[in-house]
């Protein structure tokens, strides 16, 4: 039972997260709320790991966080600077 109000609770979390990603007034507050997306997303697939006795959901729920965190510094440096490469980089223009 606790485990089902659980897994209740993070979707209601997530539904108010893509609310926000949706509406969000700035870029910032769209990145941070998929970005707390995916956080939600990792503690559910662990979440359901735990419920199923599966314990490689774990590895996978581990994985995606990082994807998740990586992804989102990705985006932030894209917007910030324009692109991923290096600040000092020449751009080659063919």
């Amino acid at each position: 039972m606790m485990y089902a109000a659980a897994t209740i609770a993070i979707l209601v979390v997530m539904a108010l997260l893509l609310s926000r990603a949706f509406l969000g007034p700035t870029l910032y507050d769209r990145i941070l709320a998929i970005n707390g997306f995916g956080t939600a997303t990792v503690l559910l697939i662990a979440l359901l790991g735990f419920l199923t006795d599966r314990p490689e959901f774990l590895d996978i729920a581990l994985l995606y966080a990082l994807i998740n965190f990586v992804g989102t510094l990705a985006v932030l440096a894209f917007f910030r600077y324009g692109g991923l490469g290096h600040p000092g980089e020449p751009r080659d223009n063919r």
